[in-house]
């Protein structure tokens, strides 16, 4: 993927049993694909790292 994070550890990044691969569950309609695809920034606005911490160190 061309941007800063790897859609492997993002948590919007899900296995589909039923079509037997991974896809991204982001709620997104076709304006807001075309402007991801032609954004200049390399981060996806919406990965979600699967950081299983944040919440206690938020907490801390």
């Amino acid at each position: 993927m061309a941007n800063g994070y790897s859609c492997d550890s993002c948590r919007n990044y899900v296995y589909d049993e039923e079509y037997d691969e991974y896809e991204c569950m982001v709620d997104m309609d076709e304006d807001d694909y075309a402007r991801l695809l032609n954004s200049s920034r390399r981060e996806c606005p919406y990965y979600d790292g699967d950081d299983e911490y944040k919440v206690v160190r938020h907490q801390m």
